[in-house]
């Protein structure tokens, strides 16, 4: 009962906040669409597995894992513990080309007040040549430790704690929307704008759908295109599941390369998370949640860079689902007690 008040208690505080605010007027494309993630049948709890002591899977999945530590004792400082390493549901995030689109919020369309974000309002049309192919997407990122909040391990210290919450809003980030601006914070572009470095992103492609990504590959973001430029245009656009796939690609890389997510996977993750500028692809599965939730089969939970072919159809509803919403599955190993 108490992880059901919590999550009506944060339903509550969201629709407080879209009554509050007044819907935004003219100029943005089209009607906001999404629908609220039920914690219970809207999740892929298979995306949890597999749980593994040290090298050892003790709840087997077919899905793809990275590498665990070898040895099923671990120590941090003084304190020993169990190698254990699992699949944790910790955000969820909205890609949509309407700003102020919150998918996972029921599609509330909000009004901030004043002029910013709406620089997105383009997007693939038929008008031929190749700006048919551009897009522009905004991402909202939001606290999600769902295993935590709900309650359903007690007592777990290698859990993230706390509540739902918006961390992340891209419409306010002038990084966000300015290639040239992005080079900031990813000045190394310039080395892989050329077409030596995406037609070695052919691997990625293969090796992210078959099993994993590359992570030596960092610039490659698989199927779906390059990481860089880190924001939400995209000039290969090939429809909205690719694009935003890439887009959250992206967003992700760009909270490692700022140091605001951190790295939580490996033997360097079982005492604590630890800077990791150049994220690994591996440390992440993202399950669809919005228009409709993917929550079983092996194409669920992906990871980054994974052909969508299999993934689009039935995705993208003309007027009335065209807007993403996606949860974040993260790779943990931890030093349990």
């Amino acid at each position: 009962m108490t992880a059901l008040r919590k999550f009506l208690a944060a339903v509550l505080a969201a629709l407080s906040l879209a009554l509050a605010t007044p819907a935004a007027a003219g100029g943005e494309p089209g009607k906001c669409t999404g629908s609220f993630v039920n914690p219970i049948t809207d999740i892929c709890w298979s995306c949890l597995f597999p749980i593994s002591i040290g090298a050892l899977d003790i709840w087997p999945s077919s899905r793809p894992d990275p590498d665990n530590p070898d040895l099923p004792l671990c120590l941090c400082g003084i304190r020993p513990g169990i190698a254990m390493g699992f699949w944790e549901p910790v955000r969820l995030a909205d890609v949509s080309m309407k700003p102020w689109c919150f998918v996972n919020l029921g599609g509330t369309k909000l009004d901030p007040g004043f002029d910013i974000g709406f620089r997105s309002i383009s997007g693939p049309s038929a008008i031929g040549g190749a700006s048919q192919y551009y897009s522009s997407w905004h991402v909202h990122w939001y606290a999600y430790p769902l295993i935590y909040w709900m309650e359903i391990v007690a007592d777990f210290l290698c859990l993230e704690p706390g509540s739902i919450d918006i961390l992340y809003i891209s419409e306010i980030d002038p990084l966000w929307q300015d290639s040239e601006l992005t080079a900031i914070i990813n000045p190394e572009a310039v080395l892989f704008a050329n077409p030596l470095a995406l037609a070695a992103c052919a691997a990625d492609c293969a090796a992210s759908t078959a099993n994993l990504p590359l992570d030596e590959m960092f610039w490659c973001a698989g199927c779906q295109g390059s990481m860089y430029p880190m924001n939400g245009n995209v000039s290969a656009s090939i429809g909205h599941v690719q694009a935003s796939r890439l887009v959250l690609s992206r967003f992700a890389y760009k909270l490692h390369r700022e140091l605001v997510s951190w790295g939580t996977m490996g033997s360097a993750g079982l005492c604590g998370k630890y800077l990791m500028p150049v994220m690994r692809k591996q440390q992440y599965r993202f399950q669809m949640t919005n228009p409709n939730p993917a929550t079983s089969g092996r194409n669920a939970c992906p990871p980054i860079g994974a052909s969508t072919t299999l993934q689009e159809p039935g995705q993208v509803i003309p007027a009335i689902g065209e807007d993403m919403g996606y949860l974040v599955w993260r790779k943990r190993n931890c030093c349990a007690l």
